[in-house]
């Protein structure tokens, strides 16, 4: 089984009118925890979507028009994505994202890539989130130490990852530094089976 740990950023929260403008991945193996292959780009968007930018979105990406505007185009992007795909045997069955915000990064997802085309190559659907399997971790240890009840101390990603003595994920936020920020706290939260610390 593969896992496509996955992060976006765009330029804005809303859908309907903002775009990603950085992507990553890494396809790693559940069992081994061995990162089998990684793809990053930004993502060109033209000026005028580039004005509608939320400036609070921009502040935590720290993006600028010149990081994008020579940034492949979506088209080249998106059958970047699908070569990947299609080398490393992304399908349904054998493959799940997972991501700190599958709400998020799965709307903007299929706005680059429409459900129709993910559907015809088979891709997963299954979208894993870290705060529900830390929620539910949390759940179990809060039976015997309510303390450990994951709304005491929240379960953002930065949160789960104090709890573990993680250091925060670096800012400005980039797509692959979301990535790698996500394995280490999935590591420390769920963990690989044959990998023993």
């Amino acid at each position: 089984m593969k896992a496509l740990f996955f992060d976006t950023e765009t330029n804005g929260l809303d859908l309907f009118k903002h775009h990603i403008i950085d992507i990553a991945f890494r396809i790693v193996d559940v069992n081994s925890g061995e990162c089998l292959s990684s793809y990053e780009s930004y993502i060109a968007i033209d000026e005028s979507a580039w004005q509608l930018s939320d400036r609070d979105s921009l502040k935590v990406n720290g993006r600028s028009w010149e990081d994008i505007a020579d940034a492949p185009k979506a088209s080249v992007v998106i059958e970047q994505i699908q070569n990947h795909f299609e080398k490393h045997n992304i399908k349904r069955g054998e493959a799940a994202y997972i991501c700190q915000n599958p709400s998020f990064d799965r709307g903007f997802f299929s706005k680059l890539i429409d459900v129709k085309m993910q559907e015809h190559l088979q891709w997963p659907y299954h979208w894993l989130d870290l705060a529900s399997m830390f929620w539910a971790l949390g759940i179990k240890e809060g039976r015997a130490n309510p303390a450990e009840l994951p709304w005491k101390n929240g379960f953002t990603k930065d949160k789960i990852a104090k709890k573990y003595g993680i250091p925060s994920e670096a800012k400005p936020h980039r797509a692959m530094g979301g990535v790698d920020h996500l394995i280490l706290c999935y590591k420390k939260v769920v963990g690989f089976p044959n990998i023993t610390d």
